[in-house]
């Protein structure tokens, strides 16, 4: 089987792909399918006729087996990446061999197969490959600052756009790690395709795998219908999971498997069906940590973290503070001409800013409300002195074990605001920047009931 060629390509303007293997029956099974995908297919059969056709001419994608005659497919792959060569490269790899698949998009691959090649995955990869000469270039400006910390944030942000390689977002709470994630779509090949966010801390143990993987009708008492699962509802484009440490042990290893195989099965079904999603997690914990306390799997951790992305605080960006603050005033003020005076933006660069830009955005509101002649000042902020908020940080930290630290500050923020609504929980949540259905969770987690057991 011979695909176009190249007169044939350059009159059609078919998009054209590089395919690099030595094994003769894989290299026809691969270019038929993409020639009936109207491409034009180049061949080569080992890495020095590879890097001879890609310094030739332009490719829309570079597709390479890992085990060549002369080399191995990461040659490919730097080549291109040290080259700054505009085409994505994807890496075929032996079934199981996890190690190389990782080691491959660090190396700046764009995804891999693994082997025997699903013909589904293959041309779910080429659309999302060459769905990226289509994307313009996404709103960095969401994410503001001109910080170093922040300015290198949005660089590499706009690198591992590119790649379907996961991306592990940690930093603390507040900090901006789902927009970081939406940034990453917004820039990707997966742009105009389902953007599902979960909460893997806001559901029940029991509920997970129903949750995550879907389930067939009659599955369970209850399950009167097929229901999808996060995994499917994501199907072609990004599963981003939040607070990705609170998923309990066994439900690491099943999501490990569905990342690693593409595939999931519904709970009461018989067969595995295939899935294309991009994962992407965040977590307030230092994962690794986790891994190192046996709470958190170091084959999964791995998997999760090919790309890692730090979120700075606040604080470590200070000089960012008045921009942020006036962007968000901006944005809540309305039609009112209502803005800082000096003291106040003073004020706010020299606070320490626990809870970040959440706990920004919820002091300026605030702020809002008390202010008088259109000028937040100072004593409208309402801000806890520094000195005190370091002291209260201090001796929490010199008397608790840092899990019961954690959920001691929790605790003390969710009652704050649960204080300040009466108790309504619905309310509260807002005020934290949860959903009612975080908040609920996390006050049964907690023990945290409402005076009088009333609920809202």
């Amino acid at each position: 089987m011979k695909g176009l060629n190249m007169a044939d390509s350059l009159n059609a303007k078919s998009p054209v792909v590089l395919l690099v293997d030595d094994e003769p029956d894989i290299l026809e099974l691969l270019e038929l399918t993409l020639c009936k995908m109207g491409l034009a297919v180049e061949t080569a059969s080992n890495v020095n006729e590879a890097l001879k056709k890609l310094a030739s001419r332009s490719y829309d994608l570079c597709l390479t087996d890992m085990r060549l005659p002369d080399g191995d497919g990461l040659q490919v792959v730097r080549s291109i990446t040290q080259k700054n060569l505009d085409v994505p490269v994807a890496v075929i790899t032996a079934h199981g061999n996890m190690e190389n698949a990782v080691t491959a998009l660090k190396a700046g691959a764009f995804d891999y197969l693994s082997k025997p090649v699903s013909l589904d995955q293959l041309r779910a990869l080429v659309k999302s490959s060459l769905n990226l000469s289509k994307v313009s270039p996404g709103d960095d400006q969401t994410l503001l600052g001109h910080s170093h910390a922040m300015q290198k944030v949005r660089d590499l942000i706009k690198r591992v756009a590119r790649s379907q390689a996961p991306v592990q977002i940690s930093g603390e709470s507040g900090s901006g790690k789902e927009l970081a994630a939406r940034l990453i779509v917004q820039s990707g090949a997966r742009h105009d395709q389902p953007f599902v966010a979960v909460n893997c801390g806001a559901i029940p143990g029991n509920l997970m795998e129903n949750e995550f993987f879907g389930y067939k009708k009659g599955a369970f008492t209850g399950a009167d219908k097929d229901r999808d699962g996060f995994f499917q509802a994501a199907h072609g484009g990004t599963l981003f999971l939040d607070e990705v440490a609170d998923l309990p042990l066994p439900m690491q290893v099943k999501l490990l498997r569905a990342i690693q195989e593409k595939r999931v099965r519904k709970l009461g079904a018989n067969s595995e069906e295939p899935v294309d999603v991009r994962i992407i997690s965040a977590t307030h914990h230092d994962l690794a940590e986790r891994v190192r306390q046996g709470g958190f799997r170091q084959d999964l951790y791995y998997r999760l973290s090919v790309i890692p992305i730090q979120m700075p605080a606040l604080r470590e960006s200070r000089e960012d503070i008045p921009e942020i603050a006036k962007r968000i005033l901006d944005r809540l003020r309305g039609n009112t001409e209502v803005h800082f005076s000096n003291d106040a933006l003073l004020a706010l660069q020299s606070y320490s800013f626990p809870g970040n830009v959440r706990e920004l955005e919820n002091i300026i509101e605030r702020a809002l409300a008390l202010c008088f002649d259109d000028v937040i000042e100072e004593k409208d902020l309402l801000l806890v002195p520094v000195e005190q908020n370091q002291s209260d940080n201090l001796s929490l930290t010199s008397k608790y074990p840092l899990p019961k630290f954690l959920d001691h500050v929790e605790k003390q923020a969710l009652l704050e605001a649960l204080e300040q609504t009466s108790f309504n929980r619905t309310s509260a949540a807002k005020l934290l920047g949860l959903t009612f259905r975080t908040m609920r969770y996390r006050m049964e987690r907690l023990g945290i009931k409402a005076p009088g057991g009333d609920e809202d």
